[in-house]
C-alpha cells in the first residue's frame, strides 16, 4: 500500500551544556531533568527509529502530520492485504507510555510492538506522538488525542490507507500513561459524539493504565519493596504525576482517576501485570463492570513488560497479550 512519507521528527530535547539554566528543580535519574528556568532535558532512554519495517512482517508504515502548529504527528501501521483478506479493517488509535513526560511514537520498543500488533490482529494502528509534560501539562495530551481522532474524520476520504479502514470500528488504546490518555480521550469524545460521526469508538484497550491517588495501595507497598520486579517505582510514579498535573494539583485530581462512566459505555479490555505497582488500581477500576470489561492478569511480570521485558517469561506473556487483544477486537473466544 502506498503511503506518504514525512520527515521524521522527535520531541526529545538535546542536552546543551553551553547555557546556564539554573539549578535542577526536579529529576528522575536517567529519564528527565527539569531546570528552574523551565528547560527540560531527556537523556536517550530508547533509540528513536524511522518508519521502515522488514518486508516479511507484512506491514506498511509511514509518519503523518496531525497538527503542524503543535508538532503532533502519528505513525501509521497498515497490514498488507491478500486477495482473501476482508476489505475493511479495524483501526486502533494508540498512545504510548512514559508518565506523560517521556516517550515517543518513534521509540524502537513501540515501533516493534505495534508493528507486531498490527500484523497479528489484522488492524490498522495509528500511534499518536502527543505533546509531553511538563512543558505541556495535562490536559494537553488528552486534547491531542481528541484532535487525532478529529483529524481521522476530516481526512478519512483523502488517503489510500483510509480506504482500507472500517471507521465504524475504532479502538482507543495505550499503555501506562497512554492507557490513561485512551480512557480520558474516549470520555471526551463521548461528550462530543456529533463531532466524530460517522466514526464510532467501539472499545478501549488499557494496558497497565497509569492512575493514582494519595493513599497507598497494597500493590504499591508490595512492589516498592521489591523494586526489581517492575520498571515503575512508587517514587517514579509520584514524580510523573508531579510533573504532569496542573500546577497545585495532587494525586486526587480527576486526571489521576479513570472515567468510570466511560468504562461502562464501551467495551474495555484491561491488561494487568501481576508485579506492577499499579495492579490494585487497575483491578479496582474493573470491579462491578464485568459485563463490559474484560480483565486479564499476566503472572510474574511487571510494568511495561510487553515493550521492555527481555526475559522468556516476558516474551511469552507478550504473545498472550497480543492474542487477547486480537480476540477482543474481533469478538472471538475468550472474548465472544
Amino acid at each position: 500500500m502506498g503511503a506518504t512519507t514525512l520527515t521524521h521528527e522527535t520531541t526529545i530535547n538535546p542536552n546543551n551544556t553551553n547555557i546556564d539554566h539554573g539549578p535542577v528543580v526536579d529529576e528522575l535519574d536517567g529519564l528527565i531533568r527539569v531546570y528552574t528556568d523551565g528547560h527540560v532535558e531527556r537523556p536517550q532512554f530508547e533509540p528513536c527509529v524511522g518508519p521502515s519495517l522488514p518486508l516479511e512482517l507484512g506491514v506498511a508504515c509511514s509518519d503523518v502530520h496531525i497538527d503542524k502548529l503543535t508538532n503532533v504527528w502519528a505513525r501509521l501501521y497498515v497490514p498488507m492485504l491478500t486477495k482473501t483478506s476482508v476489505s475493511k479493517l479495524p483501526l486502533l488509535v494508540y498512545f504510548h507510555g512514559g508518565g506523560f513526560c517521556i516517550g515517543s511514537a518513534s521509540w524502537s520498543c513501540y515501533h516493534q510492538f505495534l508493528a507486531r500488533l498490527s500484523a497479528s490482529s489484522r488492524c490498522l494502528v495509528m500511534s499518536v506522538n502527543y505533546r509531553l509534560a511538563p512543558e505541556n501539562p495535562l490536559p494537553a495530551a488528552y486534547e491531542d488525542g481528541v484532535n487525532a481522532v478529529l483529524w481521522l474524520n476530516k481526512t478519512r476520504n483523502d488517503n489510500l490507507w483510509s480506504k482500507l479502514c472500517d471507521f465504524g470500528k475504532i479502538f482507543l488504546a495505550g499503555d501506562s500513561a497512554g492507557g490513561n490518555i485512551a480512557n480520558h480521550v474516549a470520555a471526551r469524545l463521548a461528550a462530543s459524539d456529533d463531532l466524530i460521526k460517522p466514526l464510532k469508538i467501539e472499545g478501549t484497550i488499557l494496558i497497565q493504565p497509569f492512575f493514582g491517588g494519595e493513599a497507598r495501595t497494597e500493590s504499591e507497598r508490595r512492589v516498592e519493596n521489591n523494586m526489581k520486579s517492575s520498571v515503575l517505582t512508587l517514587e517514579g510514579s509520584d514524580a510523573w504525576w508531579r510533573l504532569a498535573l496542573p500546577r497545585g494539583a495532587n494525586r486526587e485530581h480527576p486526571y489521576c482517576k479513570p472515567v468510570k462512566t466511560m468504562i461502562k459505555m464501551v467495551r474495555t479490555l484491561v491488561c494487568v501485570a501481576e508485579m506492577d505497582v499499579l495492579m490494585d488500581r487497575e483491578m479496582e477500576m474493573c470491579d462491578g463492570n464485568e459485563e463490559v470489561i474484560k480483565r486479564v492478569v499476566y503472572k510474574g511480570v511487571g510494568h511495561a513488560f510487553q515493550i521492555l521485558g527481555k526475559s522468556q517469561l516476558a516474551h511469552t506473556m507478550t504473545l498472550q497479550m497480543l492474542c487477547h487483544i486480537d480476540a477482543f477486537i474481533h469478538h472471538y473466544h475468550p472474548f465472544n
